[in-house]
Parts: C-alpha cells; sequence; structure tokens
C-alpha cells in the first residue's frame, strides 16, 4: 500500500524529482552548461539510431538484454495488480463495518488472503528486480569498456588534420563524459522505463474494465497537469539557462583575474576586481529568485490539481456508488481511482528516463562517428612498404601545402631541395615560411597537396607509416615528456633499449651531468609534462629520447631555444655526432650562430627555398640569411634565451610565466584542462576543514531572518497538509459503511470539499516556502561568492603557488561552494520543520484513534523509510562510485591525447593504448561484482512496501475481528502515518545535499577566516611622503614556499641610488626574478632585508610600497577591455584623464599605433590581449606601468620574446621610460644593457662581480664569459 500511496498522493515528488534531474547537474560547472545549451539551440541535435546504440554487443547480450526486459514487464504489472487487492479489501473492511453496523459479527476470512496476496506480489516483485537491473547493468559495463577502448584506439590513429580541427578539451570530455553518458543510457534506464510504462498501460487496462465512467472524469483533470508540467519545464530550462549565463559572465572575470593575479596584485586592483566580479552576481542573483520561486508554483499547482482530483473523484465515485450500487462499490472506486493515477503518474516517471536513452544516443554520434572515420594515414596499419635498410637521402619535389584547417592561406609553394645523407642541413626563414612544415611533412602528419618527397628514392607515401616514423629522431621546440621517471621517458624513444644504450644517450645529450646530480639519478620522476624539470633539462632528456634509437635521420626544430649560452653548444655538438653516425640531420633555428658549421644552409622565404649553400656562400650572396645574420648582429649580440627560472619556482599561469610566443597558444588550450587535473589533485589532497555546526551556518544568513521566519512558518502549516489528506480519506472511506444514501451524499460533498480548500493551503504555502527561502538563499550565495573572491584576491602569491589553489580549483570553487551552502540553510530548515511538524500530527492522531496498529507501524516506519532512500539513491544512479575509479584510465588518455604529437612521433601508440586498456580492467572488473547488488538494493526497496502492508492490514483485520477497534480507525492510523513516514523519507533524500552543503561551508569559512602573512588589506606600516628610489637587497636568503628544500637567494648583496639603472645578469635559474618578486613583497625574504629609501620593506604599507612601482614582465597580461582601460588599470588609486592615457602611450612609443586602429583607444585587445601581438603587447605594458608614474621601473625580460624588428622599438622605448627613475633590468640579451650604470652578475642566489659594462670587460672574469658566448655565437 505504501508504494501506491508513495505514487499517487505523494505527486510531488515526481515533479521535484524532474526538476531535479534537468537542473543541478548543470550547477558545479556552468560554463559546461552554458556552452552545450547553446550548441542546442544552434544546430539541431545529431543521434545514432536507437538500436545502432548497442551495435558492440554480442549475441549472449543481446538475449540478457532480451531477459531483462521482460523481467521489467512483470514487475510493472505488480502495482496496479496490488491496487486490485487493495480495493477488495476495503468491500471486505467495509462490508464489515456495515455488518457490524447492523449485527456485530465476525471478521471474513476473505482480509487474511489478501494480506497474503500482497506477501505473494512482493516476492515475486524481489525476483524480477533484481534480474532486471542486473541483466542491464552487466550487459551495459561490457558494451562500454569496447566502446571506450575503440574510440581511444581510434584517436590514437587519426591523422594530424583531424586533431587540428577537434579541440583536445573536447576528445577528453567524450571519453570521460560522454561514455560515461553512454553508458548511463545502456544501462537500467531501458528497463525501467518499460517497467514504468506497462505500470501505465496496466493501470488504464483496469481502470477502464472496473469503471470506465469514473476513469474517463479522472483523466478529465489530466491535460491540466501534463500542460502546466510542460509549461513550467519550459520556464525552468529557460531561467536556469539565463542563470548559468549570468554566472559564466561573473565566473570568465574571476577566472580572467585569478590567472593575471600577479599583475592585479602588481598594480592593487584587487578593490577594482572585486567590484567588477559583484556587478556580475547581481544578475545572476536575480535569475536565481525567479528559478526558486517557479519551481515551488510549480509543485504547489501540482498539489492544487491533485487534491482538486481526489475532490472530484471521491465525489463523482460516492455519486456512482448510489445511482449503481451494482457496478461501484467503494473497493472499486478506489481501485480504479489508484490503478488511474498510478498509470498516469509512471508514465510520468518513466519519461527522464527515456531522456538518458536520448542523451546517450546524442553522445554516440561523435563518437561512433570517430571510430567508424577512414584514416588514410595511419599508424597501426601495416600497408606501405619496408625497405631492409635506410641510408637517410631525402628529396623535396615541387611541393605544395597548406594546412587543412586553413586551406586558404598556401604555407609551401613548390619547395625543392635535396638533402644528401649524412649531412648536415640547417633551414632559416622569418616566423612562418614553412621551416617547420616541412619537418611535420616528412614524419608524414600530413601529406602534400601537390609534389613528393622521397626517402632513398621512394615516395614516402609509399612506405609503411610507421617504419617510418620509427627511423627518424625528432626533438622539437617545446619538448614534452611524460608524467613517469627519466629513464622511462628516454625509453619511449626505443622500446628495447637497454640501460647501457639509456646512459650513452643520455651522455650524448650533455644530460649525464645534472641527471647524476639527482637523488634518484634516471629514476627520478618528472612530474606532470615534466613540470619538475627546467626547460634546458627537458631539452636535454628530449634529445636523448631522439638519440637512444638512433635513428637515420634527425630533425631538430628549435631544440635548443630553451637552452642558455652555455648548453647551447649542444647543437654543434649534435652535428658532430651526427656527422660521425652518417646521421642526416635537419636543423631549425633562429638563432643563427648556432647553424654556421652546417653542411647546407636552405634560406626559405614564402614557402619556397630561395637559396642554399654554406654559411660563407650565402654571406657573400647576401640575400635572406644575410639579412638575418646582419639583423641579429646589429644587435651586437645573439638572440638570447627566455629565463627557465621555472624550475626554481613553477609559477603555474602566472604573468612571470616563462615561455616563448610560439606556445602562448598551447599554453591557453592547456588551462581548461590543467584545471580538471588539479581538481583531482586537490580532492586527493583533502584538506583538514574545521567543524561548522548547523547553527553556524545558520548564522551566514543572519541578516535574511525574517525571510527565514515567514519561511519555517509556511513549512510548519505545509507540513500539517498530508496527515489532513490522510484523515479524510480515511473518513471518506467510513462514510460507505453508512447506509443511507443521503447521508453519504452530503458527507462525501463535504469531505470533497475540504481536499479542496486543502489544495489551496498547499499552493499558498509552497509560493511562501519558494520566495521566502529562495530569496535569502540567492541573497546568502550572492554574498558568499563576492566575500570569498574577496577573501581570494587577500591572499598572498605563495597561496596561489599551491596546487591546491589553482585558478581551476578556485573559480570551481566560487562557482558550486557558495551556491551549495544555501542548501543548507533555508531549505534545509523548511524541510526540518516541515517533516518534524507532519510527524508530530501523524503521530499523536494516530495514537488517539488506535494505538495498537500505530506500535506496529511505527515499527515498519524504518523499513519504510529505508526503502524509499534506497529507491532515491538508487535511481540517482551509479556513476559517481565508478567514476572515481576511471580516473587513472582519464589520467591515460588525458596525457596521451594533450602530447599526440609526440606519442605519434615516437610511434609508441599501442603503449599507451594498452595501458590505458589495463587501467580500465580494475574498474571493469568492480562493475561486474557490483551488478547483483545493484539489482537486490533496487529490488529491495521495491519489494518491501508489499510486505509492511501484508503485516498491517492481517494486523488490522485481527483487531476488527476481536473489536478493539473500527475499520475506519485502521484505514486513518495508516494512511496517516505512511504519509508522514513518505514526508520524512522525502526529506532525508535531500540529506547528501547537507553533507556537501556543509563542507562547502567549511571551505568557504576556512577561506574567509584565513589571513595572509602579506595583507594587502591592512593599513599597518607607513607611508612616506615621498619616494626617492634607493634600493637595497642586505644579505637575503630565500626559496620558494612550495619548494623549501631549493635555496634560490643564498646572500644576496646589491643595492642602486636614485635615478640609476641596474642590470642584473645570469644563467638560467640563478635568481634575477626572484629579486623582483621581493620587491613587489610577492614574498618575503627568509633571512636578510630588502630596503627601500633606507626603510625596511616590511616596514612598509604594502598598497603605498607596490604604487611606487612599475612591473613590466616578460609575458605581460592584459585584460579583455579597451586598450584605454587597461592603461588605465596601471593606477587604480584615481582616475586616469585621456591626456595622460596618450602621454603614457607616447612615451611607450606605441600612441600612433592605436591611433591607426579603427576604434583607437577604444579598441578591445581580446582575452589576455590576443588581438595583439607580443610588440603591441609589451608597449601597452609599458604604457600601464609608466601611467602610475612609478619612482622605480622593473623590467623583467621585457623584450625576451620579441622578434628582432619588435624588440628594437620596444627596446627605444624603454631606454626613454627610464630616464631620470631607479630602474631595475634583468636581460639575457646583453647588448640590450651595456649602459647600465651598474651591472651585476649573480650565480647560484649571490652577486658575483659588479660594475659598468666596461669595467667588467676589463675584468675577464663571469660577465666577460657571458658576453663572449653571445658573441662568438
Amino acid at each position: 500500500m505504501n508504494e501506491y500511496t508513495n505514487q499517487a498522493f505523494e505527486a510531488d515528488e515526481i515533479p521535484k524529482e524532474d526538476e531535479n534531474k534537468d537542473t543541478p547537474p548543470e550547477e558545479p560547472t556552468p560554463k559546461r552548461g552554458l556552452f552545450r545549451k547553446k550548441k542546442k539551440q544552434e544546430e539541431p541535435a545529431k543521434a545514432v539510431g536507437f538500436f545502432q546504440l548497442f551495435r558492440y554487443a554480442t549475441c549472449l547480450e543481446v538475449f540478457m538484454m532480451v531477459v531483462g526486459l521482460l523481467c521489467a514487464a512483470a514487475h510493472g504489472v505488480a502495482l496496479p495488480l496490488m491496487c486490485v487487492v487493495f480495493g477488495q479489501m476495503t468491500d471486505s473492511f467495509v462490508a464489515s463495518g456495515q455488518q457490524l453496523n447492523i449485527t456485530g459479527g465476525k471478521i471474513p476470512l476473505q482480509t487474511k488472503v489478501h494480506a497474503y496476496y500482497f506477501v505473494g506480489i512482493g516476492a515475486a516483485v524481489l525476483v524480477l528486480a533484481t534480474f532486471q537491473v542486473m541483466m542491464f547493468f552487466l550487459t551495459a559495463t561490457k558494451q562500454t569498456k569496447r566502446i571506450r577502448e575503440k574510440y581511444f584506439h581510434a584517436i590514437l590513429h587519426q591523422q594530424m588534420e583531424w586533431f587540428d580541427t577537434h579541440q583536445i578539451g573536447v576528445l577528453i570530455t567524450r571519453l570521460t563524459d560522454d561514455i560515461n553518458t553512454i553508458n548511463d543510457g545502456l544501462g537500467d534506464k531501458i528497463c525501467i522505463f518499460t517497467q514504468f510504462f506497462c505500470t501505465f498501460i496496466t493501470g488504464f487496462v483496469i481502470g477502464f474494465v472496473k469503471g470506465w465512467k469514473l476513469t474517463l472524469v479522472i483523466l478529465s483533470v489530466s491535460p491540466l497537469l501534463a500542460g502546466s508540467a510542460a509549461v513550467w519545464s519550459k520556464v525552468l530550462a529557460a531561467l536556469t539557462s539565463k542563470e548559468l549565463t549570468a554566472y559564466a559572465k561573473a565566473g570568465a572575470v574571476a577566472e580572467e583575474i585569478l590567472v593575471a593575479i600577479r599583475t592585479v596584485v602588481a598594480f592593487n586592483g584587487q578593490k577594482k576586481a572585486v567590484e567588477k566580479y559583484k556587478i556580475n552576481l547581481e544578475e545572476a542573483k536575480r535569475f536565481g529568485v525567479k528559478k526558486s520561486v517557479t519551481t515551488n508554483v510549480s509543485m504547489g499547482f501540482t498539489q492544487f490539481v491533485i487534491f482538486g482530483t481526489y475532490a472530484l473523484a471521491f465525489w463523482y465515485g460516492t455519486k456512482l456508488s448510489v445511482d449503481e450500487p451494482e457496478n461501484y462499490s467503494i473497493g472499486r472506486v478506489i481501485t480504479v481511482f489508484f490503478c488511474v493515477m498510478i498509470g498516469a503518474f509512471s508514465l510520468g516517471q518513466g519519461a527522464p528516463n527515456l531522456e538518458s536513452v536520448a542523451k546517450a544516443r546524442g553522445a554516440a554520434y561523435e563518437i561512433f562517428n570517430t571510430i567508424d572515420m577512414p584514416r588514410p594515414i595511419d599508424s597501426s596499419s601495416t600497408e606501405g612498404y619496408k625497405p631492409d635498410s635506410v641510408k637517410g637521402d631525402i628529396e623535396f619535389k615541387n611541393v605544395h601545402f597548406s594546412y587543412p584547417s586553413r586551406k586558404e592561406i598556401k604555407i609551401l609553394k613548390g619547395v625543392n631541395l635535396m638533402i644528401p645523407n649524412g649531412k648536415t642541413i640547417a633551414l632559416v626563414g622569418a616566423s612562418g615560411c614553412g621551416k617547420s612544415t616541412t619537418i611535420q611533412l616528412l614524419q608524414r602528419f600530413y601529406d602534400p597537396d601537390a609534389g613528393e618527397i622521397t626517402l632513398d628514392g621512394h615516395d614516402i607515401r609509399t612506405l609503411n607509416v610507421k617504419w617510418l616514423r620509427e627511423h627518424i629522431g625528432i626533438v622539437s621546440q617545446e619538448p614534452i615528456l611524460f608524467g613517469t621517471t627519466i629513464a622511462e621517458n628516454i625509453r619511449y624513444g626505443r622500446e628495447d633499449a637497454t640501460d647501457e644504450d639509456i646512459e650513452r644517450a643520455v651522455r650524448e645529450a650533455n644530460a649525464y651531468e645534472f641527471i647524476s646530480r639527482l637523488p634518484d639519478k634516471l629514476n627520478t620522476m618528472v612530474g606532470e609534462r615534466g613540470a619538475q624539470l627546467s626547460g634546458g633539462q627537458k631539452q636535454r632528456i628530449a634529445i636523448a629520447r631522439a638519440l637512444v634509437k638512433n635513428p637515420k635521420i634527425l630533425l631538430l626544430d628549435e631544440a635548443t631555444s630553451a637552452l642558455d649560452t652555455q648548453s647551447e653548444s649542444i647543437e654543434q655538438h649534435l652535428s658532430k655526432l651526427s656527422a660521425r653516425a652518417g646521421r642526416t640531420t635537419i636543423v631549425i633555428a633562429h638563432r643563427l650562430s648556432t647553424i654556421r658549421t652546417a653542411d647546407v644552409i636552405a634560406g626559405f622565404s614564402n614557402g619556397v627555398v630561395t637559396e642554399q649553400g654554406t654559411h660563407s656562400e650565402l654571406m657573400a650572396l647576401k640575400g635572406i640569411y644575410y639579412s638575418l645574420v646582419m639583423q641579429q648582429a646589429s644587435e651586437g649580440s645573439e638572440e638570447s634565451e627566455s629565463e627557465v627560472e621555472q624550475n626554481q619556482n613553477t609559477e603555474g599561469l602566472s604573468g612571470f610565466q616563462r615561455s616563448s610566443f610560439r606556445r602562448s597558444r598551447s599554453i591557453r588550450r592547456r588551462s581548461s584542462r590543467r584545471k580538471k587535473k588539479v581538481k583531482k589533485s586537490a580532492d586527493m589532497n583533502e584538506e583538514q576543514l574545521p567543524d561548522v555546526s548547523f547553527s553556524k551556518i545558520l548564522a551566514l544568513n543572519k541578516p535574511e531572518w525574517p525571510y527565514l521566519v515567514v519561511g519555517t512558518i509556511a513549512s510548519i502549516i505545509g507540513g500539517a497538509v498530508y496527515p489532513c489528506v490522510a484523515i479524510i480519506f480515511a473518513k471518506i472511506i467510513g462514510v460507505f459503511a453508512e447506509v443511507d444514501p443521503e447521508v453519504k451524499r452530503q458527507k462525501t460533498l463535504m469531505f470533497s470539499l475540504l481536499f479542496l480548500l486543502i489544495g489551496v493551503v498547499a499552493f499558498v504555502t509552497y509560493f511562501l516556502q519558494g520566495y521566502m527561502f529562495g530569496k535569502s538563499g540567492e541573497i546568502l550565495t550572492m554574498r558568499l561568492r563576492s566575500q570569498s573572491f574577496q577573501a581570494i584576491l587577500r591572499q598572498d602569491i605563495g597561496w596561489f603557488d599551491d596546487s591546491n589553489n589553482a585558478v581551476g580549483v578556485l573559480t570551481t570553487k566560487l562557482a558550486t561552494d557558495a551556491s551549495l551552502v544555501k542548501g543548507a540553510t533555508g531549505s534545509r530548515l523548511g524541510l526540518s520543520a516541515n517533516s518534524i511538524c507532519a510527524l508530530l500530527i501523524a503521530i499523536i492522531v494516530a495514537f488517539c484513534f488506535c494505538w495498537q496498529l500505530t506500535l506496529l507501524i511505527l515499527a515498519c516506519v524504518p523499513f519504510l523509510t529505508m526503502a524509499n532512500y534506497i529507491k532515491v539513491k538508487s535511481t540517482a544512479g551509479h556513476a559517481s562510485q565508478d567514476q572515481n575509479a576511471l580516473e587513472l584510465s582519464g589520467k591515460i588518455s588525458t596525457e596521451t591525447v594533450e602530447n599526440f604529437r609526440t606519442v605519434v612521433a615516437l610511434t609508441r601508440e599501442d603503449i599507451f593504448f594498452h595501458k590505458f586498456t589495463d587501467s580500465l580492467s580494475e574498474p571493469y572488473r568492480s562493475a561486474l561484482c557490483k551488478a547483483p547488488i545493484y539489482g537486490l538494493t533496487y529490488s529491495f526497496s521495491q519489494a518491501i512496501p508489499y510486505f509492511v502492508n501484508a503485516a498491517i492490514f492481517r494486523f488490522g483485520a485481527w483487531l476488527i475481528a476481536y473489536c478493539y477497534t473500527q475499520f475506519e480507525n485502521v484505514f486513518l492510523v495508516f494512511s496517516v502515518i505512511i504519509f508522514a513516514a513518505m514526508s520524512i523519507g522525502q526529506s532525508s533524500s535531500f540529506a547528501p545535499d547537507f553533507a556537501k552543503a556543509k563542507t562547502s561551508a567549511q571551505r568557504i569559512l576556512a577561506l574567509l577566516e584565513k589571513k595572509p602573512e602579506i595583507d594587502i588589506c591592512s593599513e599597518k606600516g607607513e607611508k612616506p611622503s615621498n619616494c626617492s628610489g634607493n634600493i637595497e637587497f642586505r644579505d637575503v636568503h630565500f626559496a620558494y614556499p612550495t619548494r623549501k628544500n631549493v635555496s634560490v637567494l643564498q646572500g644576496l648583496n646589491v643595492s642602486v641610488s636614485p635615478g640609476q639603472t641596474l642590470a642584473l645578469v645570469g644563467g638560467s635559474g640563478c635568481g634575477k626574478s626572484t629579486t623582483i618578486q621581493l620587491l613587489e613583497r610577492f614574498y618575503d625574504a627568509a633571512t636578510g632585508h630588502v630596503y627601500v629609501d633606507g626603510h625596511e620593506a616590511e616596514g612598509l604599507n604594502l598598497a603605498w610600497l607596490r604604487s611606487q612601482l612599475g612591473l613590466v614582465s616578460q609575458e605581460p597580461i592584459l585584460f579583455d577591455c579597451s586598450i584605454a582601460e587597461n592603461i588605465q588599470y596601471g593606477d587604480t588609486s584615481r582616475e586616469i584623464s585621456q591626456h595622460e592615457i596618450e602621454e603614457a602611450a607616447k612615451n611607450a612609443n606605441i600612441h600612433n599605433f592605436i591611433l591607426g586602429l579603427p576604434e583607437k583607444y577604444n579598441t578591445r585587445v581580446g582575452d589576455k590581449g590576443t588581438q595583439l601581438s607580443g610588440g603591441q603587447k609589451q608597449r601597452i605594458a609599458i604604457a600601464r606601468a609608466l601611467v602610475r608614474k612609478p619612482r622605480v621601473l622593473l623590467l623583467d625580460e621585457a623584450t625576451s620574446a620579441l622578434d628582432t624588428e619588435s624588440e628594437k622599438i620596444v627596446q627605444q622605448a624603454l631606454d626613454e621610460a627610464r630616464v631620470g627613475r631607479t630602474s631595475i633590468v634583468i636581460a639575457h640579451r646583453l647588448s640590450t644593457i651595456r649602459n647600465a650604470d651598474i651591472i651585476a652578475v649573480i650565480q647560484h642566489g649571490k652577486v658575483i662581480e659588479q660594475g659598468t659594462h666596461n669595467e667588467l670587460m676589463a675584468k675577464q672574469g663571469a660577465y666577460y664569459a657571458l658576453v663572449n658566448a653571445q658573441v662568438s655565437h
């Protein structure tokens, strides 16, 4: 009986469940929800056919699914059958009531039999439900594993052009989320839909058979219900997407600011950032309140309609039983009423299951497409010729090529090039002239549009792809290492490499020295993407990896660009090695000094080879090569290296990120993925959180107390609704024991009107709850978000270095934590009040009417509540438990797909594929073991109500028979308590939300209470009236907080007087940038002192100190607003006039460029300044630094990422900007700092010599060696 009560009386559970299904999953990741929604509106969703979904099922699996469906269909019949039994039992009770009224005799035997029917149906359900779920779960697990493997295999063997048009982040989502969606659709959803569908059919059939008139009357209400449900869900979906869009804007603001946190901090921009974030939150709050009200109004309306249906059905049922007593008894009325109601609702309950099948069909479309896609260049294919030996003669014959993703741009326009075996050939030319493209064509990442490339006379298209790539070693500009040991990374070059081979390769690559200094030598883990190593170290390991396979052809694409001058001679060293081994080597280099010794130098221009010869021949020709050499020589030195201090300080996505421009694209692509990974690592190192009580969480909502009070009162009244319905229900059944038809009529009419009245009350209480709690919850969410954001911006930079506080983690926290907390305040208060009130009324009423039965029912209540809880939990899906198990395979797939080019170039697709399939076997086995458990929990939740009903009515019959109570009281006690139990069961299904909300509240409170060491909000510290710019570092020691064991500065002493320029030079990672960060007080020195004008930096007011400094970093970050606003950002403490902006732009040498733009100073620069070139961004950053009129200018490698042309312009701007100010300059290109007043050479965190350029050159010490290293190049 509970089962049917649950469905029909508790109809509000259904809309609630549906809404929950539609909305929450989008909450945590607003962006994704938003992105998906938009996509749906733009194009009709493509999906595979229903049966296509099962294309990977074996015959046995198809048979298992058919068995599952049959069980589901039989299970679906159980519920309507129970209504029939219940109706007959009611009749026999009423008959006994009438007899008692007349004769006072014993109760008929029939009631006992009915109780046993209940037990029988329950037992059948137990068996059927177990099999139905288990069969589908097993088959889904097997099919999903197959799909995962096939899809990953297909991705690994796609051609490169496919990757150019598919975002990597999307592929990884497909491998995880989309295949999980397919798993959902293949799983128990289909059989559960079948079950509900059979319930629907059976319910209506019984309804029409037992009483067609009443069935039609009840059905007349259904269009109203269905129509209103459709309207509400439409409105809700629209509001949800608007709310997410609104929050996505705020989230984007937060992300932009957190990515550029160092820039924000350096320019004191925190206050401005918080204001911008708040403005965007306002809109999200408005939609949130609307959504909450809509949800509750729709639930209230549904309640009202359902209670109205009760009123109509019972009033009309009585009329029929009086008019045609032979056809309609009360039992029949009840049977018809409940069969039809349950039938109608089960259709509604089944629908969401179909939706997940539809989603699975949509998700499968792209995945199956990829699996079926033809692959012209397929490294797994065995076709193609495999010669026995390779000499290494390479020839490009009239090769034309454009990238498939950008057909209209021709890259190569007829390249002709002969590369004899054993020779070293260097390709030179400006950026984008097609040098790297030739290398990619040689590896057959792409095929040329016209012309051919031959190796030893064979067209490479006729050769076996894998064989070809195995004979080519490649080292690219940005070497990719995998997250394993150094030895394993080198072994990826050749699977069967012995330890001796590896050691030989390491020595040849000049990496032996640094590896032998590491504690674990070759077994040192390199970290994800090689993050634990510096750029130069990664480069050398990549070179060792290429050499270990002893390739006949070696390709070096800018292979030494990440090395400092000393390690740069590797390129020459490699060339000699190659010559000895008879290896054909192709070198691409920007630094022309490194390729002077090449056998042939080929100059590229506009996609053709315009000249070739040796260094001296080409210098005599005075063509492209000559002009490039002269451009670099006029610099007085070579293009030099961007500092790889990252090995000392892995600064994540910061303004100080070291990397060349060419890489910025990949960085941007990576940031979104980094979030996912970081999120996982954050889960692993679960933070220790303070315990937070419910009262403390409620206190967060204190300012909104009037809303909470009204909402709680409404909840209490709402709690009384169900007990009242139960009492009226019992009374109506009691009315039928009346013998006089007229009395029957009058009483039924009265009770029917009461039903209607209760409907009105329910509607009003729901509306009040929705509005009050919605409003208070949204205000709280908004307040917590802005407070959290403020607290985040207040933290010191060391806190951001911790991987638990990576940008992705913080933006996710802002998006989800605050919105989860509201679930723990108002709505939880409402639920508790509602449940307590319902329970109290129910128990008091029940004890008054029949205490014996009440005790029995209370003993059964825990079982019912448990059943309800299990049901809610199991329908919520099993995905979450399996999610963690799949994390390992997610990690492997992410790493492989991100570094796809490297995997392909190394021909290691199979190794990664096997790693992936191995990682799936553990979750696969555990999923197979779980299938019977899921089946049992589901069947348990379905069958318990039948057994409980049997016990209650069997005992009730006994009580009536022995005159302990009347039959009306049995019904009253039964329904009143069952209703309360359902109320509680429903509230307890919200409990998991409370657990999440509590953790979120703990996180937020921990964040709000965290006081940073270096606190920008603090007003402490002196603010001198002026700053002359006298700076001194005295015996400073320092190590980054995330790497305490690596000491960066080890007793640094250096000073600069007002107006002077101090230049810091030295090898990578010696601590140059660190000095600037200590002066900005991003960090504080461990020991020693930093003085500004004789005051200790730590004693000065932080905001004042930073306002005296102007910072231009190596890779400046601009914000996504206009050029003028970006320049204004330089000084956030006042309004900056247009005149000042233009003045700063003129000084930074960019004013004329801006005037040439269509919107002049109002031109938007794009996300992180992507609309501008490197040199333009640099100059805007200089203007931004100048507009605050700093006393001290800090230039950290401000020109290293620029080409020769832009560098001259920026250098000129910098030289002008330095006039009359104290400047601290960090540079690798020593030519740029010749005229500095003091040059300090730093080594191992100390100054080893200082003086002017001429003094240091005369000394012939470390500086002299650095200059010579660059010039001799």
